[in-house]
């Protein structure tokens, strides 16, 4: 039997495992009981310089390679993931409070983008494009890795929304300097480079440096050996940073206000289901969570009762129990807001449909609410993030679509009728970097390209996307006969 990993206190810095530099530590906490998960050390600026000089010895070298051997890599990586579900899986449930079908749901995500991630190495290619003036010359557009990539990550989906990043860039060449969220320190950042250093990745191509964003998190994204920097999380966040280093190449997925519009003619039980899964997976702590439910005026009043039959028979509790569907909200920070949100709604007059006391031992599972309201309530015109759904009557299709666009964010969207072409063409007029038709399990597939419009980010993640984010053109002109110019 395979010994679960240990030495979660360390950082893998430059190709060795040690403290944080700083003196300031950190109580990695598990949300749900409150109990200490782990206490390390911070790093440093120091520790973030110290990472990309490493990066930057070891990445010739793991680029030269040839691509099956950087292939091979993955592929071991993900026979560990295997080996290791039931560790990961636990991991996941006490440190983010995912319930247990979240766990293995990012379980396998991660495992997928490592398998994508083996067939990169062999899909980087370049092109030959002819001169249009000058005989026996051609132009041969080269494709090579950036150096080291700088990857920020979130506390929502810790271990995919790193691996998302760390997987393909590492695959077709690239270094990588890791700045996982300090409430996810593990599953962000320390477990991804536990199995990476298992399945086989030199020393020094993937560091890790957890420590406070006010401190290292300019110095990481701005830094000058950064061939790209890859941010997922809030709007606010990214535009800091793309201030910080305005001629930065960046990749960034920040934050949502997802619509899902049900037309006069879905199917109720589809609708249903739809929103409360794009509503309460993982608590509602997605940045593609379904923030507002957009209910056609004929079936607004009997969705809104079968939601709230439906969600007031989810059960909330201890994640690492099967049957929980509600866990905890990963921080006090977070789980205030989202109550001061809820108020400043009803403040506003909407009105709450399904509520609930918060539970549990550290008092942060939400239970799941309901609220009715317009477009402009709080809980509709903000990123809720947490477990919270505002459903608004519209009119129409054109009040519908109208009412979904309305917002500064373009991230993720929905639309249920029964009539699947009538949603594609609605689709093709919302406002995002996606739209799901009569999809009930919004973005299950983890190979998903993805990206945001509006304020809701620049750049795309997964597939083709992350060949082409990962690596640059270099233009080499060939002239093949001598040739005298005259002057």
């Amino acid at each position: 039997m395979t010994s679960h990993y240990s030495g979660m206190e360390l950082l893998p810095i430059a190709g060795n495992w040690g403290v944080g530099g700083s003196p300031q530590t950190l109580e990695n906490i598990d949300p749900y009981t409150g109990e200490s998960l782990t206490h390390m050390h911070l790093a440093t600026t120091i520790d973030v310089d110290d990472a990309f000089a490493g990066a930057a010895e070891q990445q010739p070298a793991w680029a030269a390679l040839p691509a099956q051997k950087r292939a091979d890599v993955f592929h071991r990586a993900a026979r560990i993931m295997e080996d290791r579900k039931d560790e990961i899986v636990d991991w996941l449930t006490r440190e983010a409070g995912a319930i247990r079908a979240r766990a293995e749901w990012e379980w396998m995500a991660v495992r997928a983008v490592m398998l994508e991630a083996a067939s990169y190495p062999s899909r980087v290619s370049g092109r030959i494009l002819p001169a249009d003036l000058i005989p026996g010359k051609e132009n041969r557009v080269y494709r090579r890795p950036l150096g080291t990539v700088a990857v920020i990550s979130p506390w929502n989906f810790p271990m995919q929304l790193s691996n998302r990043s760390v997987a393909p860039a590492l695959a077709v060449g690239n270094a990588v300097v890791l700045k996982p969220s300090s409430d996810t320190p593990v599953t962000g950042g320390l477990l991804l480079a536990k199995i990476y250093e298992e399945a086989g990745l030199p020393p020094g191509l993937l560091s890790v440096v957890v420590g406070k964003s006010s401190e290292i998190g300019d110095h990481l994204a701005a830094h000058p050996s950064a061939g790209l920097t890859s941010f997922t999380g809030s709007t606010a966040v990214g535009r800091h940073l793309a201030e910080q280093a305005p001629l930065q190449k960046m990749s960034l997925e920040l934050g949502g206000n997802g619509p899902l519009v049900i037309l006069e003619d879905a199917p109720i039980e589809r609708a249903v289901s739809a929103a409360v899964f794009g509503s309460y997976f993982h608590q509602g702590q997605v940045c593609m969570a379904t923030n507002r439910i957009i209910v056609d005026e004929r079936l607004h009043a009997e969705f809104v009762e079968r939601l709230r039959e439906r969600v007031s028979a989810l059960t909330c509790g201890d994640p690492s129990d099967p049957d929980t569907d509600i866990g905890p909200v990963i921080n006090q920070k977070q789980f205030d807001a989202v109550l001061e949100k809820i108020d400043c709604a009803r403040r506003q007059g909407a009105d709450v449909f399904a509520a609930g006391s918060p539970c549990g031992p550290t008092g942060r599972v939400l239970p799941p609410h309901v609220i009715v309201g317009d477009n402009n309530v709080a809980t509709a015109s903000e990123e809720v993030f947490g477990p919270v759904a505002t459903v608004i009557k519209a009119t129409d299709d054109d009040h519908a679509l109208a009412i979904a666009n309305d917002t500064d964010y373009g991230l993720s969207s929905a639309v249920i009728t029964a009539d699947t072409e009538r949603g594609v063409r609605f689709a093709l007029r919302m406002e995002a970097g996606m739209t799901h038709v009569n999809d009930t399990t919004v973005n299950d597939e983890p190979n998903t390209a993805f990206g945001g419009e509006k304020n809701s980010g620049v750049g795309r993640f997964g597939g083709e996307w992350a060949i082409s984010e990962f690596t640059t053109d270099h233009w080499i002109s060939v002239q093949h006969t001598e040739r005298t110019y005259a002057i």
